[in-house]
């Protein structure tokens, strides 16, 4: 199993086309979970997550459109509904309970993977985690634990000098001003006191001090940490 692929909850009482969308899903480069209902849903839901729902209107016990405004409460996860119900009425019905998109059944199964891409698309993407490691060179540096080390052997850091690599460690390639920088390491001694707290950390990690490789200064913007 591939946990990188989106993972599509399909819930609907039809068993038949539950299957077959499982189906179809799975060849199209999706993982799949089925649901019969909505309690069923639910029950998915508490141990996984999703990128997007598949979500019949009409079901036996509650109806796609209440678990639909129930779940928008908590949950921002995209919803395709599915109705055998094509009235206009109905269509707002499902978009004003939180669905993103609405197709009417029967439905082209082409065009339900090209409406779930697209749905996909638009979704925000979820923030990347800053890296808790960082190479520099023959250094490691552990944000989590603010800790550098050579060769498994710890480098002494002064308090200021790993809050600023853990700040710098923290947006890897981003150029970071020394305003910001000041306010991240509390520094005392303003912007000139990161100039300085640079020059001590890169006689630390950088080979050559005067030609930082890893430590970059960026003129008339900050500075920047640039990892192997």
């Amino acid at each position: 199993m591939n946990i990188d692929l989106p993972h599509i909850l399909v819930v609907d009482d039809d068993f038949r086309l539950r299957e077959l969308l499982r189906k179809f899903l799975s060849e199209n480069g999706f993982l799949v979970t089925t649901a019969s209902d909505v309690k069923d849903a639910r029950a998915r839901l508490v141990s996984l997550e999703f990128d997007l729902i598949v979500l019949d209107l009409m079901m036996p016990g509650e109806s796609g459109l209440d678990f639909a405004a129930d779940l928008r409460r908590s949950d921002s996860v995209p919803i395709l509904m599915l109705t055998a119900m094509g009235e206009a009425a109905d269509r707002i019905a499902g978009l004003e309970r939180g669905a993103d998109d609405y197709m009417p059944k029967p439905f082209e199964p082409l065009e339900l993977l090209l409406r779930i891409n697209a749905i996909l698309r638009r979704a925000p993407k979820p923030p990347l985690e800053p890296p808790t490691e960082v190479s520099l060179g023959d250094f490691i540096f552990d944000s989590s634990r603010s800790e550098l080390s050579r060769g498994g052997k710890p480098i002494r850091l002064t308090e200021v000098e790993s809050a600023l690599l853990k700040a710098l460690a923290a947006r890897p390639g981003d150029v970071m001003s020394r305003d910001e920088l000041t306010g991240l390491t509390s520094a005392s001694g303003g912007e000139r006191a990161i100039d300085v707290q640079v020059t001590r950390l890169r006689r630390k990690i950088e080979p050559d001090p005067k030609l930082p490789r890893y430590l970059k200064t960026v003129r008339g913007k900050g500075y920047l940490l640039q990892p192997d």
